[in-house]
């Protein structure tokens, strides 16, 4: 059962009738047309892949460690009935939806890698998995996305802006450092501390390099999976795939465009922990989602806005009361974790900075 704010913000919120709001300790700032930053170009490129991303960045596991990955994913999995409320409830859809646009937009400002794009999301959608947000608190779905991309960020990024820096693009709100810090700490508890996650790119290069075999002459099969990777991240299909799933599927789904494999028989070699239907049916999603993306323009983030309402409640004190509790029972899975062996070489990503052309 989702946590929820109903009883938080009955005691905790106090009425505003002013339509621009100030509040004293400096919460929140709504704003109807201001931009923070211009966007410039970046405004329709949302993810992007940079090129030194996969410069040896993903060493292959051993099997103890692939063993470790496969029994801990499911726990940096969002809960099963967040994706039937997604699918039921079209207002907490497009919440998320814009949730994630923003985050595209700011992960393609600051270039941040793929990894962090992906942990921003799956941060947020387990998050709204266990923390119910209302409705109508559009400026608590917005703080959220900027404290999961402030956290993904913190993980996985060498170079990190000051939280407070983070909030560009056009938003209707704008949060000081504390209160986003603040919110850090409520998804932390409520992820139980386990920042870590297992992803897709955790298999990645063991997946592909066990599909393409002596076809991997280069690095592009895995940039191409990186891509597929990150092109799931917007809609809400594929969260009801393990990570395993997703990139066993990927794996195939780009040694098929490379005709280099039989599918068929390669599905029963991958790895004996995944279920081959499972995995058939994410690859079918795959070739769908692409047969649409490629019969019309990539869409890009922002599309799906929500119809901007006055804010008629302050949301001073709600984070705090959340707050007031948080204990870390994370476990290492030590080298395993992908996190962890990604550390290094982006360090050198960093240093070199050069962009493929790729976007979503």
């Amino acid at each position: 059962m989702a946590r929820s704010l109903d009883c938080d913000v009955s005691s905790l919120l106090c009425a505003e009738e002013n339509e621009s709001i100030y509040f004293d300790d400096g919460f929140v700032e709504e704003y109807q047309s201001t931009k923070v930053y211009d966007m410039g170009s970046d405004q329709n490129r949302n993810f992007k892949v940079e090129e030194g991303f996969m410069s040896g960045l993903l060493p292959l596991q051993s099997d103890e460690c692939v063993d470790s990955m496969f029994a801990k994913e499911c726990e940096h999995l969002p809960a099963l009935e967040y994706l039937q409320r997604l699918r039921n409830e079209d207002l907490y859809l497009k919440a998320r939806q814009k949730a994630v646009d923003w985050i595209g937009k700011a992960h393609s400002h600051f270039s941040f890698g793929p990894l962090c794009a992906y942990l921003s999301v799956n941060y947020l959608d387990r998050f709204l998995s266990a923390y119910e947000i209302p409705t109508d608190q559009e400026w608590m779905m917005q703080l959220s996305a900027v404290a999961c991309l402030s956290l993904a960020a913190k993980m996985e990024e060498t170079e990190v802006p000051l939280c407070i820096n983070l909030q560009v693009g056009e938003s209707k709100f704008l949060f000081v450092a504390k209160t986003i810090q603040r919110m850090e700490l409520l998804v932390l508890s409520t992820l139980k501390w386990r920042m870590q996650s297992i992803t897709p790119f955790s298999y990645i290069d063991r997946f592909v390099t066990n599909t393409m075999g002596d076809h991997l002459a280069s690095r592009l099969p895995i940039f191409r999976s990186t891509q597929l990777i990150l092109s799931m991240i917007e809609g809400i299909d594929f969260l009801e795939f393990r990570s395993s799933e997703i990139a066993a599927a990927v794996a195939l789904s780009v040694a098929e465009e490379n005709q280099t494999v039989d599918t068929d028989k390669e599905l029963y070699q991958l790895d004996y922990h995944l279920r081959k239907d499972r995995v058939v049916k994410c690859v079918e999603l795959i070739k769908k989602s692409s047969s649409l993306s490629s019969s019309s323009e990539i869409s890009s983030y922002g599309s799906n806005e929500l119809i901007r309402s006055s804010l008629s409640q302050s949301p001073i004190g709600v984070v705090d009361a959340a707050c007031i509790s948080y204990k870390s029972d994370e476990t290492t899975v030590g080298s395993c974790v992908n996190s962890s062996h990604y550390s290094e070489n982006a360090k050198r990503r960093k240093l070199n900075q050069t962009h493929c052309n790729w976007s979503f």
